[in-house]
């Protein structure tokens, strides 16, 4: 049978005149989708997705106007055309999202902006410690050592060192207070 008959009958929902159909469509159907569409998975379910088509608008089907195999091509290439330009069309839509929410420059210079500030801050509050609580206060915090490595670097008792951090941490206190 041809196409042609076997498309009439589809329309009429005999399923194995579609199994038929389907057989005869099939490859070329995928052969233009996938020309078309150029992804294999994509074109496979474009096909598919004609074939399901050719099942439910097969009554739309006029032998008047030209072959089965041109009809089914016809949808296959509108398909596909279709599904290459909602493709197209989300990946711009995604470019100019991406355009629009990207201001991380903007959050960066303005984490920048701050740590800097706070920085300076710090360093105007250390400025203000004595010079033996400014070094007490640097080498536990910012050398990373315990109370008792400070004590051994400046060779002074750990009760001495233990007052300057104290006295210079309550001073940093204070003086960062009007920022916390």
């Amino acid at each position: 049978m041809e196409a042609d008959e076997l498309l009439v009958q589809v329309a009429a929902g005999d399923q194995r005149a579609f199994e038929e159909l389907y057989g005869l469509v099939s490859g070329p159907v995928f052969g233009l989708v996938r020309r078309v569409v150029r992804d294999p998975a994509q074109s496979e379910e474009v096909s598919q997705e004609v074939l399901l088509e050719m099942w439910r608008s097969a009554a739309r089907f006029d032998p008047g106007r030209g072959s089965a195999l041109s009809w089914v091509l016809t949808l296959a290439h509108r398909r596909a055309v279709d599904r290459v330009r909602s493709a197209r069309a989300a990946g711009e839509r995604e470019q100019r999202e991406a355009r629009r929410s990207h201001h991380p420059a903007f959050d960066q210079v303005t984490e920048e902006v701050e740590a800097g500030l706070e920085r300076q801050l710090v360093r105007r509050c250390l400025d203000r410690l004595t010079a033996l609580q400014r070094q007490s206060v640097t080498l536990a915090y910012y050398d990373g050592y315990t109370y008792r490595e400070v004590a051994e670097r400046l060779s002074l008792p750990l009760g001495t060192v233990k007052t300057r951090m104290r006295d210079g941490l309550t001073r940093l206190r204070d003086c960062l207070g009007g920022v916390a």
